[in-house]
């Protein structure tokens, strides 16, 4: 959707007129389409079985160059966590902090208890705990002033398909938790809270789920509760590409990244009525096996140019594919998402969605313009609505001594 009548734009399209293939002749002419620039699975990251046995001693380093939980293999388990500073938390204070909050961090993710933990049994198990911080704007401010605020470290520009609930936006300190397991994340979101309390209050706490560890072979993409493959084409961590895509070299950010965090309600009561030709049809690929319309493997590259019998485009210009994939060589983002699944509420039968995370050096002009067409026009915008919003800034890692920020609070 974008600000024109919403009657003109294809994601306002009824879902009778989806079923039909109605929207594909009209769809053919709305976007002019350029090289594909989506990549494929190489062959360091095929799937292999696990054959690790018993997964909770399984420990990530804390210390870094980067910080954990960003290009270290995804756990099953994560808790995004937002606070707010408290008025008189300064600069100094904000060193105190985050020197104490890194320190919990170093000693939860080795399986070790935190400074004062009083259940340190639960830390016995860290099943591959991570702990990433985020900066929020204010924080950065406070800490450095404003000329320390990276140019898209502020919140997303309003888009045409949100409806945002301050429930889940914004945040001056971000906290993401993950592990292969929900009591391991448990503890160590309850560890940091109670050590940042001085200091902040929780704004919102987002709780996700992908599939279990063991459940799936290892690099199996993630699928979403729409049943979608989800993030075929990240770029593969440990390669040129992905250093240039992600990682920073701006300031005290050198090292660090952006994160961006959209949290998506998605309508699986209305999306129940779709068949499952209509769902490729406005994701643009098969839903069985995750491979594009016109291809036969998850990993093939789309052919945006190929047609029907009849003509029309077999990868419509408007599914999520053509509009997500990048126009420029500099738009690439990489994902880490996960599933959300609240109590229902009223006649509804459930209450789902995903909590969308990308990591970029730049926001605006990695994500925004992606974001940008998605919201113009994305047949899953029939069925999704993004409902909380947020950017922060990921500091680089540190070394033993050091804590995370003090590139920008030493």
């Amino acid at each position: 959707m974008t600000d024109a009548q919403p009657s003109a734009g294809p994601s306002r399209l009824s879902r009778r007129s989806l079923l039909f293939g109605g929207v594909a002749a009209g769809a053919g002419a709305a976007v002019a389409l350029a090289a594909d620039r989506t990549g494929v699975l190489p062959a360091s990251r095929q799937a292999e079985l696990d054959a690790a046995g018993l997964n909770g001693s399984r420990t990530v380093p804390f210390h870094g160059v980067h910080q954990a939980g960003i290009d270290t293999p995804i756990a099953a388990q994560a808790s995004f966590v937002a606070l707010d500073l408290l008025p008189d938390t300064r600069a100094d204070a904000l060193g105190r902090m985050m020197r104490l909050l890194s320190d919990d961090a170093a000693r939860l993710s080795a399986g070790e208890g935190a400074l004062a933990d009083t259940e340190p049994e639960l830390a016995a198990v860290p099943a591959a705990l991570t702990v990433t911080f985020g900066f929020g704007p204010e924080l950065v401010r406070r800490a450095g002033g404003a000329s320390a605020v990276p140019s898209w470290l502020a919140p997303l520009p309003p888009f045409s398909i949100d409806a945002l609930e301050d429930q889940w936006s914004g945040g001056d300190l971000l906290l993401v938790v993950s592990s292969d397991d929900a009591v391991t994340v448990a503890h160590a979101v309850r560890m940091l809270l109670k050590d940042s309390r001085a200091f902040a209050t929780v704004r919102w706490r987002q709780d996700g789920f992908r599939r279990a560890y063991g459940s799936e072979v290892s690099g199996t993409t993630m699928r979403n509760l729409f049943g979608q493959v989800d993030g075929t084409t990240n770029p593969e961590p440990g390669t040129a590409a992905f250093d240039r895509a992600v990682w920073s070299a701006d300031r005290w950010l050198t090292g660090g990244t952006s994160l961006v965090l959209r949290r998506t309600r998605l309508d699986l009561d209305v999306w129940d009525e779709v068949d499952p030709v209509a769902r490729g049809f406005a994701v643009g690929r098969r839903f069985h096996d995750g491979a594009p319309l016109t291809g036969s493997r998850e990993a093939d590259e789309p052919d945006f140019e190929a047609v029907n019998a009849a003509g029309l485009s077999v990868i419509s210009p408007v599914s999520h594919i053509a509009r997500a994939r990048p126009v420029e060589d500099h738009e690439v983002i990489f994902r880490r998402s996960y599933n959300y699944d609240l109590a229902p509420t009223g006649d509804s039968v459930s209450e789902s969605g995903l909590i969308f995370t990308s990591y970029q050096a730049d926001v605006a002009r990695q994500f925004e313009p992606i974001q940008s067409r998605l919201a113009e026009a994305d047949l899953l915008n029939t069925w999704t609505t993004p409902i909380g919003s947020a950017v922060f800034a990921i500091p680089p890692g540190c070394e033993p001594g050091g804590f995370i920020g003090d590139t920008l609070l030493a």
